[in-house]
């Protein structure tokens, strides 16, 4: 798994700048993590710091049980970094083909392939990096991060520029990923490919963890909108709390589907009106979760 405890990294001498600050998080095989919060909050230094890139101030950082370093080098681990840079004057399917040899990979030739195969590009193969597009470049970093079907994935805003369908090919990649028990970690800005995505998405804000917040629970569970033309006053009886969230609308958390059809019929019963019931976007969690606390 993925492991972060207690970690905290300072830029620059005492007092310096806390770019993470205290952070403890864990990913196990077969989950994907999404990390989300405005700009300077901490999200790429925190990729960094799992992947080894970066050392921590305090706190320690392991993956699957080792220091980030040790695993990149005994099974390596799949990086999307915000800022692709490759080098320009290679081809696509020759910079696969290098990078996979470079790993020490004897099929090389054919992992290249699949890759290229797995995110769409096979049509691209001979094109030079340079004259790709910003969504093609992008489809290539996916690509170069699969080579190994490594254990971890890191992947920082792995969407930017991608069209529909390539969105749609790479939530299928990591279905995939999922699903052979790799752990990921996706931070982005784009909360409905999060929403899509992730097993749980973690809120950061000025280097802490603000939150933690799951899209979909299993079994129908999690927060839902209710709308009510009357009856308001018996919501927080029934449900044991309730959240105004706009005028007539109110937050609830339940544990699954069964709970929320009978929280709702006890509501009714007392004379409550129902106007719309729907699950609570991940937009509207993470908005509530900042300005419950501003």
């Amino acid at each position: 798994m993925i492991r972060l405890e207690g970690v905290t990294r300072r830029f620059g001498r005492r007092p310096g700048v806390e770019a993470v600050r205290d952070v403890s998080l864990r990913v196990a095989p077969g989950e994907i993590c999404g990390i989300a919060g405005p700009n300077g909050a901490g999200k790429s230094t925190l990729l960094a710091l799992t992947l080894g890139f970066l050392r921590p101030t305090r706190g320690e950082v392991r993956l699957f049980d080792l220091p980030p370093r040790e695993l990149l080098r005994r099974e390596g681990a799949g990086y999307v970094p915000e800022r692709v840079a490759l080098p320009a004057r290679w081809r696509v399917g020759a910079l696969l083909h290098a990078l996979a040899a470079a790993r020490g990979r004897a099929d090389a030739r054919a992992r290249g392939a699949r890759a290229l195969a797995a995110v769409g590009l096979e049509a691209e193969a001979g094109r030079r990096i340079g004259e790709l597009s910003r969504g093609t470049l992008q489809r290539v970093a996916i690509a170069q991060a699969l080579l190994d079907d490594p254990p971890v994935l890191v992947l920082d805003e792995p969407t930017e520029g991608l069209d529909p369908l390539a969105r749609l090919r790479f939530r299928a990649l990591l279905a995939e990923c999922r699903a052979r028990g790799a752990a990921v970690l996706l931070a982005s800005h784009d909360l409905a490919e999060l929403e899509r995505s992730a097993d749980r998405v973690v809120l950061l804000e000025r280097g802490a963890v603000r939150n933690e917040i799951t899209p979909r629970a299993p079994g129908g569970g999690g927060r839902y909108s209710i709308r009510a033309r009357s009856g308001v006053e018996h919501l927080a009886d029934v449900f044991g709390s309730a959240t105004a969230i706009g005028t007539a609308e109110y937050e609830v958390v339940v544990a699954d589907a069964a709970e929320l059809s009978a929280r709702l019929a006890a509501w009714l019963e007392r004379g409550g009106v129902l106007e719309s019931v729907q699950p609570l976007a991940l937009e509207e969690q993470l908005r509530s979760s900042l300005e419950g606390e501003a």
